[in-house]
This record gives C-alpha cells, structure tokens and sequence, in this order.
C-alpha cells in the first residue's frame, strides 16, 4: 500500500491509502510490432473503473479467441473447406494490434451450409443472424464471424486464392491480403459506423504493405472513404505526392 497526498476542495491537504503503487509512466503502444515499451500503469478491472470519465480497462490478447481461432481453422481444413483469415485477426497477421472482440473468416458462399455443418460437429454453437452475408460460431465465449460475402459481393474461389498461407498460432493458415482487408473495413464507413481510431491504428501499422491506388478507387462516391484518405494523406501514414492518385485530385492545402 502508499500513501498519496492530495489537497481538497477546502485547501486542507490529506492523505490517502491506495492498494498498489503508481506506475511512473504510462506504456506507449507501438504498432508496428504490437509491443508496449516502458513501464504501464495498473491495469483497472471493471469494479476498479471510475463512471464518466472516459477510462478503459487495459484488454491484452484473448487466449479464447485464439483458442477459437485455431479451432475453426483446424476443422475447416480438416474439412477440406477453403477459407481465408479476414477482419482484425488477419490484419494482425500482417503486423497489425491484436483484436480483442471476435475472430473473421472468410468461406466461399457455395461452401456456407458445409462450413456451418462441419463446425457444428466440431462443438461450436452456430447461430444465424437477420444479416445474410454471415453466420457466427462460438466457442464458448468467443466469437468468431464466419463471413460468405465481402464489400457487397460474394466469396469465391478467385478472391480466396489470393490469400497466402501464414504460420499462424502453430498451424498454415491462409491469410487475405492487407489491402483486401482494409478495403472492406473502408467500404462498411458510414454515419453510424465512423469509428476512425481503430482504423487508423491498423492502416497505420500495415501501411507499407497496402495498395492506395487500389483503396484510392474506393473512395469514388464514397465520401466516408475520401474523408480517412485525406486523413492518413495529412497525418504521413500515406504517402503525400500519391494523393493525386488516391482520391484523383491534389491534396487540398493545410489550414
């Protein structure tokens, strides 16, 4: 325990006890490696956490939703099923921060009923939501979105031949391509689906590895999409005298 002096309101100093003591720094995140540098404060659990004021309890790598992970992809490969690593857990593979919310896989639409039925006999709970581009498997607790149609189009043979195998968690998984992957993320931008901070963070991380005259053509009558490239265009996570070919203009100027 420490003692931690404070001032009230009313300029009398007191003291008061804390169960462990204050880190002396915060750790900062470094993403192109996934690693932290430094020494971090403690880590809050959800009683520990203080209402309205923005905290967020420290969330490390779910040993769940690599467990899933490794799950689906054995049996699906047992299966003799195509599929490809996508979403967060494929972005992280090509260098990006671990997803801590659920795992996404993509299968070829012709192979959804086969997929669903293979990993019901592997002991996952399968449940199909109103949404008719997925189905989600659970492993316990972990989710993972087993995913039969991307930015609009279903999943083919053609578009899982591009994804090479990566040594993922012990086993070959293949993973789609970065800019595959950024891509549909960029295309779901919308007014109710506009969190950029986690976005920015991935493309960030992967931005040696993306095509942006391939995610440039994106942006053509999507504005949410024009909006982050102009973004990353300031911020130097694209490059700048590529911005002609991104969004098909100049660069508008700094204010």
């Amino acid at each position: 325990r420490q003692d931690v002096g404070v001032e009230l309101a009313y300029g009398c100093p007191q003291s008061i006890e804390v169960a462990r003591p204050v880190g002396r720094r915060a750790a900062v995140q470094d993403v192109e490696g996934g690693q932290s540098h430094g020494e971090s404060l403690p880590i809050m659990t959800p009683s520990e956490s203080v209402p309205d004021k923005g905290l967020v309890p420290d969330k490390g790598p779910s040993p769940l939703l690599r467990e899933a992970l490794r799950t689906v992809a054995s049996t699906l490969k047992a299966e003799q099923i195509g599929f490809a690593l996508a979403g967060g857990y494929g972005l992280w593979v090509h260098g990006a921060p671990e997803p801590v919310h659920d795992v996404d896989v993509a299968v070829a639409d012709r192979d959804v009923e086969a997929a669903a039925v293979a990993l019901a006999q592997a002991g996952l709970r399968v449940e199909r939501p109103p949404e008719d581009w997925l189905f989600k498997a659970y492993a316990g607790d972990a989710m993972v979105d087993v995913l039969h149609r991307l930015r609009g189009e279903p999943v083919d043979e053609r578009l899982l031949a591009t994804a090479p195998e990566h040594e993922v968690l012990g086993l070959r998984i293949p993973v789609l391509p970065a800019t595959e992957i950024v891509l549909a993320k960029l295309e779901a931008l919308s007014e109710r689906n506009c969190d950029l901070e986690g976005l920015l963070a991935v493309v960030r991380a992967v931005r040696e590895q993306l095509d942006w005259e391939t995610l440039g053509a994106a942006a053509d009558g999507r504005p949410f999409v024009e909006a982050f490239l102009v973004l990353v265009a300031r911020l130097g996570i694209a490059p700048e005298e590529s911005f002609s070919k991104i969004c098909h203009t100049d660069l508008p100027p700094a204010r």
